[in-house]
């Protein structure tokens, strides 16, 4: 490939709906760990950006790739701008956002949104699956995203109209240094404040988001303890 990128991998250890989310066992690893082992696959160029002194010291049991950051950020988006300038990466770098509540993403995903990105040129690139269970489009854990020719439209918790060509949006970002840079200097909006979805302050800003349709299904990220036993029956299945 010939961009030049980074992948960091904000963890915040607050969440409200499981404590001390990136340290949970996922059958003998943490979450924190398999979200790392994931990237790594792609490229030696993977840093966690974390809040938690108990994240740092459990990284360093695995990696040095590990900055402490902020705990007053509102967003993974705000959290991986510090660490990247903490580690003097260059404003031209391209670096993708991988949530660190996302142990399964595959690699070729990631290529596939380093391609798009470097085919389309948006100001942000994102990817999202079809939703294949309906029950998705009323649960607000399941974050959707309209589209049309490639760019997002809009992002919803739940689509309060009838609209089709909904896909599941999935917790990854890509962009330059240089425009992460414009988008943390933004005010969050109030959508992105109503709704906790970070990517409303970039489109209320009407900087561009492409979304890479991924054709396959990714297992599910980590929210919720019901999360955690699913992603567990799934490495049983492996």
């Amino acid at each position: 490939m010939s961009i030049d990128f980074a992948i960091l991998i904000p963890s915040r250890i607050g969440s409200t709906r499981l404590a001390n989310k990136p340290l949970i066992d996922l059958n003998g690893i943490s979450l924190i760990e398999r979200v790392y082992n994931q990237a790594i696959k792609l490229t030696n160029n993977v840093f966690i950006a974390t809040d938690s002194d108990d994240v740092v010291a459990h990284v360093k049991t695995f990696t040095n790739n590990v900055v402490l950051t902020s705990s007053s950020h509102i967003s993974g988006t705000d959290r991986i701008y510090e660490a990247a300038k903490a580690l003097n990466l260059p404003d031209d770098i391209f670096i993708l956002n991988l949530q660190g509540d996302e142990p399964f993403v595959p690699i070729n995903l990631l290529k596939m949104i380093l391609k798009d990105y470097e085919e389309n040129h948006p100001d942000v690139i994102t990817a999202s699956q079809k939703i294949t269970d309906k029950v998705d489009l009323d649960n607000p854990n399941c974050v959707k995203v309209h589209s049309i020719d490639g760019y997002a439209e809009d992002f919803q918790r739940i689509f309060k109209d009838n609209v089709e060509d909904l896909s599941h949006h999935l917790g990854i970002y890509g962009y330059k240094l240089s425009t992460l840079e414009l988008l943390v200097n933004l005010e969050p909006t109030k959508r992105e404040l109503d709704l906790k979805l970070e990517q409303l302050r970039f489109m209320d800003n009407n900087y561009s988001i492409y979304v890479s349709n991924y054709p396959d299904k990714v297992q599910g990220g980590i929210d919720t303890q019901e999360d955690v036993e699913k992603a567990i029956s799934y490495l049983k299945s492996l």
